[in-house]
């Protein structure tokens, strides 16, 4: 799974209508092109493949103020919204999601209900322990990494990760069941005031 799909889907849909730049501009102002694949570039091309997969529409609007050709505003369909909330939780549920797609997935997951969003991100934790219980049925932490040569290491490694991200996911949980953020269908502020980028022509 790809963490440009999800952040170009879920950036088009919290505008309604996007063009690219608008896009972009979220993304940069996220620092997504540092920790993930959503390059300039990139998100060009994933706005345009997209829609020729029918999970964006394409309008054409007026011409730039600055000149040019008419611009190009995107906007999710019905499909894209599928495929949208399919990514979002395939990406907090999975014990091996990769950071970039786990990433996109934290940033987006307020668009779930609360009680949906935790239950997603116990699946995740019922996973690394799961994933840890197997590796030290071959491994035993307490002995240390030398006790199987090098190799030991790499073992050594994935009980260090699975525990890292154990400890990073139970804070979570206990963060959003106490109340943090707001979720989709609950009354406050909106989940994303103040993270949206001004909409500046390109």
């Amino acid at each position: 799974m790809s963490a440009i799909r999800l952040l170009v889907l879920g950036a088009v849909r919290l505008h309604g209508r996007a063009h690219g730049y608008q896009v972009r501009n979220d993304l940069e102002g996220w620092g997504a092109h540092q920790w993930s694949n959503a390059k300039p570039g990139s998100v060009y091309h994933a706005l345009k493949q997209m829609a020729r997969q029918g999970l964006l529409v394409a309008h054409e609007v007026a011409p730039s103020t600055v000149g040019g050709p008419p611009r190009i505003e995107y906007e999710v369909t019905e499909r894209g919204g599928e495929e949208y909330f399919s990514l979002l939780r395939s990406a907090l549920r999975g014990h091996e999601t990769k950071p970039d797609v786990l990433a996109a997935g934290l940033g987006f997951a307020v668009d779930l209900p609360r009680q949906e969003a935790l239950a997603l991100l116990r699946q995740r934790l019922a996973g690394l322990e799961a994933w840890r219980a197997e590796v030290v049925r071959y491994y035993d932490p307490e002995q240390g990494p030398e006790q199987q040569g090098h190799i030991g290491e790499v073992m050594d490694l994935w009980v260090h990760t699975s525990d890292s991200e154990a400890v990073w996911t139970r804070g979570l949980i206990g963060r959003i069941e106490g109340g943090a953020y707001t979720f989709a269908g609950e009354e406050g502020a909106a989940p994303y005031e103040g993270v949206l980028a001004p909409d500046t022509e390109d």
